[in-house]
This record gives C-alpha cells, sequence and structure tokens, in this order.
C-alpha cells in the first residue's frame, strides 16, 4: 500500500507559517511607506512653489521613510556643489514603522479564535518578519538612489537591520506575555531601569518646554521666517512637532550634565554655553541657553536626573526588601547601567550630523550621556535603593499591652458576720484556716452546714448572675446529692445542665427562693454535712487510729 504524504505548506503548518510572517513584514513596511508617501504628496499639491514633479515627491518620501529607520541621507543639491549628509531622525516618525513591525510580529504569534492556527517559533517569527520588511527597505533603498536623498549604505547597512529587528523582536516578547531573566535582580534591575528611564525621559521635555517657553519670541521669529504661506507654515509645524522627543532627549542630555553639541566647537551645559555655535535658524534651536555662563536656572536642570535616580533606586530598593544588602546594592547598580544604555541608543538616535564641518555634529554625544546615566544612578540610585531597603526592614516599636487583670473590675466581697465565725480566722469572707458560718443573710441555712471557700465563690457567682437580688440559699442545694442507694446523682448548682463532675446526669429544676428558710437536705438521709475541705498541704484522709496498746 501506498501512503500519499501531503506537502506541509499545503497542510497549513510551520512553513505556511513563516511564509505568512514574511508577507506581514512586508506589508507592514508598505503601510509605513504609503502612509509617509501621502503625507508628503499632500504637501507638494498644497505648495505654491512645487520644484519637481510627482516623481520627486515620491523620492523625497523613500527618503524621509528611510531617514526614520536611522539611515543617513546625502542631500546633493548643496550651494556648493557638494554632497552633505543629513542624519538627525524625526523620532516620531520612526513611531509608525516601529509600531507596525511591532504588531506584525505579536500578530504572528497570536494563535487566534480556535487556537489551530500554527504559529511558528520565536526565533522564527522575528526572523520571518524582519526578513519580509527588510526586503521591502532593500527596494526602497535602491530606489532613493536616483533621488535628490539618497541614503548612505553604510548607515543603511548598520541602522537598518538592528531597528527592524528590535521592533519585531519586541513585538514577539509582547505576545509571550513580556517576561523578565528568571533571576529576581535582573528582572528587578530592569523594570527600575524602565522607570528611571521614563522618569528622565520626563524631565527632559519639562525642561524643553519651560525653555521653549522662556524664548517664545525668538521661536515665533524664526517660525514666521521659515514660511510666509500657509501651506510651508503647516509643513514647518509638523517637522517642529516629529523633533519634539529629538528635544526632549536633548532636554534630558543637558540636565545629566555633558550637554549637546552645536556644532564641533560648541557645547552647552548647565554650566554655560562655550565656544561659537552653528545654529540654524528653526523654532525648536530659539529654545537653546543664550552664550555665556549659566545662572541658578540653567543649574536647576540638574534635579531632572537627580529625582529620575531617586525613583530608581526607590523601586530598586522596594524590590530588593527582603534580599540581602549585597543583592540590593548589585539591583540598583544594574538598573544604572540599563538605563544608562537606554539613554545612550536615544542619545544616539536623536542627534547626527547636519552637514559637513562644523555641523558635522550637532546633538548629544551618545557615550557621553550614557555615562552621565550610569553615575547617576550608581551615586544616587544605590544610596536610595539602601535606604529604602534598610526602611522596609525596620521591626515598628510594638505597644505595651495593657494589664488584663488591672482592667478588670473587683469582685464584690461577700459581707460575714464576725460573730458567727467558727474553728479559725475569716479574710474578706473567706476561710484561710478553718471553716467559716454562713453569712448572716442566709440565717435559713442548717446548723451543720458550714461556709467554705467553694461555697462562698458559687455563692458569689449566684450573687453576681441573679438581676433580682442576693443569692438567699447555698448553690449546692439546688439538686439532691447522689447516693448509694438510689444512684441519683446531684444537679447543678443553677438552673439545669449536666454535673460538673461529669458522673450523673442533671436534675430537674427546682425553684430555690420558693422556700428560702427550708433545709434544703432534709428530705435526703444520706447527706452527712462536713466542715471543710483540706488544704494543700494537709492530707485528703485523716491519718490511721494508733494501735490500742495494754
Amino acid at each position: 500500500m501506498t501512503h500519499v504524504t501531503e506537502h506541509p505548506l499545503v497542510q497549513g503548518g510551520r512553513s505556511a507559517a513563516l511564509a505568512t510572517a514574511c508577507v506581514r513584514g512586508g506589508v507592514a513596511a508598505g503601510l509605513g511607506l504609503g502612509a509617509l508617501a501621502v503625507l508628503v504628496i499632500a504637501a507638494w499639491i498644497s505648495s505654491p512653489y512645487p520644484d519637481s514633479g510627482p516623481v520627486g515627491a515620491l523620492h523625497v518620501a523613500a527618503g524621509i521613510w528611510l531617514l526614520a529607520h536611522g539611515v543617513d541621507l546625502v542631500r546633493t543639491d548643496t550651494l556648493s556643489g557638494l554632497p552633505a549628509p543629513l542624519g538627525i531622525a524625526p523620532l516620531l516618525l520612526a513611531a509608525l514603522p516601529v509600531w507596525l513591525v511591532h504588531r506584525a510580529a505579536r500578530d504572528t504569534l497570536d494563535p487566534g479564535d480556535d487556537g489551530a492556527r500554527p504559529r511558528p517559533s520565536p526565533g522564527g517569527a522575528v526572523a520571518a518578519v524582519a526578513g519580509g520588511y527588510l526586503l521591502v527597505a532593500a527596494a526602497v533603498v535602491v530606489y532613493s538612489e536616483s533621488g535628490p536623498l539618497p541614503a548612505d549604505l553604510v548607515t543603511a547597512g548598520l541602522w537598518l537591520p538592528a531597528v527592524v529587528t528590535g521592533a519585531a523582536g519586541a513585538g514577539v516578547w509582547t505576545a509571550l506575555g513580556r517576561p523578565l531573566p528568571g533571576q529576581r535582580q535582573a528582572a528587578a534591575a530592569l523594570r527600575a531601569a524602565g522607570l528611571g528611564t521614563l522618569t528622565l525621559l520626563g524631565g527632559g521635555a519639562v525642561v524643553a518646554a519651560v525653555s521653549l517657553a522662556w524664548h517664545a519670541g525668538r521661536a515665533q521669529a524664526s517660525f514666521e521666517g521659515l514660511a510666509g504661506e500657509w501651506s510651508g507654515r503647516v509643513t514647518v509645524l509638523l517637522l517642529v512637532l516629529a523633533l519634539l522627543p529629538n528635544a526632549t532627549v536633548w532636554g534630558a542630555a543637558y540636565g545629566l550634565g555633558p550637554g549637546f553639541a552645536l556644532g564641533t566647537g560648541a557645547l552647552a551645559t548647565p554650566l554655560g554655553l562655550a565656544g561659537d555655535p552653528a545654529v540654524p535658524p528653526f523654532p525648536l534651536l530659539a529654545a537653546l541657553p543664550a552664550e555665556g555662563r549659566g545662572s541658578w536656572v540653567h543649574w536647576a536642570a540638574a534635579a531632572v536626573p537627580l529625582v529620575a535616580a531617586v525613583v530608581q533606586g526607590r523601586r530598586a530598593g522596594r524590590a530588593a526588601r527582603t534580599w540581602a544588602a549585597r543583592d540590593a546594592a548589585l539591583t540598583a547598580l544594574g538598573a544604572a547601567g540599563a538605563c544608562g544604555a537606554a539613554v545612550a541608543v536615544l542619545a544616539a538616535a536623536a542627534g547626527g550630523p547636519l552637514g559637513t564641518g562644523r555641523l558635522s555634529a550637532f546633538g548629544p554625544v551618545w557615550w557621553q550621556a550614557g555615562a552621565a546615566a550610569v553615575l547617576w544612578g550608581a551615586c544616587a540610585g544605590v544610596p536610595v535603593a539602601l535606604g529604602v531597603r534598610a526602611w522596609g526592614r525596620r521591626v515598628p516599636r510594638s505597644r505595651k499591652p495593657r494589664s488584663s487583670v488591672a482592667s478588670m473590675p473587683a469582685p464584690m466581697p461577700v459581707p460575714v458576720a464576725a460573730s458567727t465565725v467558727a474553728d479559725g480566722p475569716v479574710a474578706d469572707g473567706l476561710a484561710v484556716d478553718g471553716p467559716v458560718a454562713a453569712p448572716s443573710g442566709l440565717a435559713g441555712a442548717p446548723s451543720g452546714l458550714r461556709a467554705t471557700p467553694s461555697r462562698l465563690m458559687a455563692a458569689l457567682s449566684g450573687l453576681m448572675a441573679s438581676p433580682s437580688g442576693p443569692v438567699e440559699a447555698w448553690p449546692e442545694a439546688a439538686a439532691p446529692r447522689a447516693t448509694a442507694e438510689t444512684g441519683t446523682g446531684r444537679g447543678a448548682g443553677v438552673g439545669t445542665g449536666p454535673d460538673p463532675r461529669g458522673d450523673a446526669p442533671a436534675a430537674p429544676h427546682t425553684d430555690r427562693y420558693t422556700a428560702p428558710y427550708a433545709d434544703p437536705f432534709g428530705d435526703d438521709p444520706g447527706y452527712e454535712p462536713y466542715d471543710y475541705l483540706p488544704a494543700a498541704w494537709e492530707p485528703s484522709s485523716p491519718p490511721p487510729p494508733p494501735p490500742a496498746t495494754d
């Protein structure tokens, strides 16, 4: 018998899943390029002075799309005729391509509604999505070579694969539930580094916004001087919005200390602006500090990395509350290193060359900004982490508990007539060394019945529980005593219930208050009154009598 084996692609196996992922990557690249091309063509149509036809607009769109991925462009239509590099990428433009790649990789590992759709491995999903995207990107690079903004092949071979692969990897990581390393110190360090980086970027945005508002007049004059018609002003405004994330990173680098370069011979730091800056007219660049030494307003920018380091150390210290001090310090150091790496990457993406000569260095230096972030995290974040850990491990001072004996109400004394004391002294109504006569209120008690400590305590209990008044009979008189002949047991002292000793069932309730002056044990011929119970130091039974002697 011949078995027919179907091809995996026909079966919808893993090969089909990889092919689908590759197509997803190509579609993501096409969507990003198409969206950007629509904006460029709309600006070209609305412009009253179109320099070229639609083919030129498409070449510009392709060049801007590559610039959004970190690829440097080369301007060929310069005044000197020499090609000049253009390497500052608007980070807001990079958000759309990165998000499209991220979503394509995430949806590749989505099992679907029925869960029966085959899925590739995580590594295969990253490779397939990135491969499909890079195929389209390679075609765009080739197409841009014939336009006014060709791509630099060196940066296209470095930055473009790195950005696409990183975005695809982030999408797969999201699809897997955003897992962190199994080691607890590494996971805690990454969480603290993420929080510290976000705090640092937020502080940089505040610094940039305050400086722009402070120099609002200069920024408005620069904006109006670049374009006179509304279409040109809209284009400049869109470019300003696309460069706002860059200004955020520049503000963070300014607060960290190294600042940013304004050409090969100028540097802006909180201490002042040194050198001769080569600044082209642009609204965002109008917010740069003036030349000279910095004042306390500029020094206040150092509060941004300080707050970020404190937040980062606090997060690391809270995670290491139950760990050793060494582990907490290493976690804070790891968070500082991860934050420094993130700042270095952002600084490299936010800056770049704007031309040749003095404009070949523009923006923050990536290794200086990253090193400064590590130093801030190590010098301020590690002590804060150790302090938070020590504060979380403190033992609160326990309050002294109130004495339960002191808070209990004093027992009510039982009055005892001093004249009826027999065979021993009386202390607070209780017999110490001998029997005590019944209280004066119990005049009807039989003569043979003596008050013992157990009887007095029972009477005291009945007195406290009775709502109508003092007890007028002994509690033991509520039920007959057990006898050898009948075999019946004596009931509980008050009401019904089992015998406390458990040797006989409870007797029916007897109203002891109807005849308070009657003998409760008169009907029991076997009852023999006793004087007192033996004390702890006395023998339980009397010693045997000595033998009779003649």
